[in-house]
């Protein structure tokens, strides 16, 4: 009897190693791949496909969008420059970043732009007092805002746009965050700033004085925040799917977000991950950082003529600025089609979610 007794947990125990070892090996058997990515509307969502547990973004775990494509989404959360920092010095396989902000990086590190996620539609914005009516009362004061960013960006490209010299006028160099906080408390000497949202909504909300000259919505598409991935990443086993995954992941999202019974959820699960904002400033939000929700939006962004003209006044802004060093390569299309660039716009894998669903 005692013998039974001890025999029958022996064969047990080893039964419950064999399977530990085989969930082990199965797991191990799962490539692994990380996304930095920081809070803003379009890339909250990979935030949001956790909580909703679409995927598990903690490593070795896995949710359902990654056993579908077996790879395992490792995600790394951080605020938006260490994001870049991450990525640039090779501690994270990809990163939400702006079309602007990943020329630097892929100078050295050659990269590939896999999906758009949003563009700027009102979300960047110039912000000054009611007694400023036009533009060019804004000569020889200064405008205040992140230099070497998308908000410089928008303001030099709005004064072409309106006809106007970029030497008449002076960007002057404050944390976003800084330049939104002294324009809500009527600071001396600061009533023009150019800040993105949550800033540009909490601005307008505390002063009700203040109103914006202009916007982002005057260069559509010109800003636009994507995920790009190393090509060094998307070389190894299973970063084709990887890719997959994350672009899947974004549209399960969306689809969330389109769906009438869930749209109200989603944004109130988007504005918990973004800056703690309510419904109401959340559906504002979506309508000034336009969401390409569908496979066909991030197809037609990726493929259209317009990408390389835009790409090109980027890359000239980026140089003069002295943002980037040099301007680097760019390609569009898949590897094949697109060799030896330090920066590739592609399509294709997208076309393979789409044509996987």
């Amino acid at each position: 009897m005692n013998m039974k007794t001890n025999k029958t947990p022996g064969w047990t125990l080893a039964g419950l190693i064999l399977a530990f070892t085989s969930v082990s090996d199965s797991l191990a058997a799962v490539p692994s791949f990380s996304l930095a990515w920081s809070e803003y509307p379009s890339w909250s969502v990979f935030g949001v496909a956790h909580v909703q547990k679409l995927i598990d973004g903690r490593e070795g775990r896995l949710g359902p969008i990654e056993k579908k494509w077996n790879v395992d989404i490792v995600l790394k959360e951080a605020e938006y420059d260490p994001c870049l920092t991450m990525y640039g010095s090779g501690q994270c396989d990809a990163v939400c970043i702006t079309d602007m902000d990943v020329l630097n990086p892929s100078l050295t590190r050659p990269s590939v732009v896999i999906l758009p996620t949003s563009t700027s539609f009102g979300a960047d914005a110039l912000i000054v007092p009611n007694t400023i009516k036009e533009v060019k009362q804004l000569r020889g004061r200064k405008v205040y805002g992140l230099a070497k960013s998308v908000s410089e960006y928008c303001f030099v490209r709005n004064l072409e746009v309106l006809g106007e010299q970029e030497k008449d006028y002076t960007f002057s160099n404050m944390d976003p965050g800084a330049a939104a906080v002294a324009m809500q408390q009527k600071q001396k000497e600061i009533d023009a700033i150019v800040v993105w949202n949550p800033f540009v909504l909490e601005t307008l909300n505390k002063r009700k004085d203040a109103h914006v000259l202009f916007d982002s919505t005057k260069i559509p598409n010109e800003i636009i925040d994507t995920v790009a991935v190393a090509q060094s990443s998307l070389d190894k086993p299973g970063g084709r799917e990887f890719a997959c995954a994350v672009i899947d992941t974004f549209y399960a999202v969306n689809q969330r977000l389109t769906n009438p019974k869930s749209r109200d959820d989603t944004l109130i699960a988007i504005g918990e991950k973004f800056s703690h904002l309510d419904l109401a400033s959340m559906k504002k939000v979506v309508q000034q950082t336009k969401f390409y929700g569908s496979p066909k939006e991030g197809t037609d962004i990726l493929t259209g003529s317009d990408l390389k003209q835009i790409m090109t006044k980027v890359v000239d802004f980026c140089v003069k600025h002295e943002i980037v060093s040099s301007a680097p390569k760019i390609g569009y299309g898949s590897k094949p089609e697109a060799p030896g660039v330090a920066l590739r716009f592609d399509p294709s894998y997208i076309r393979i979610v789409a044509q996987k669903k």
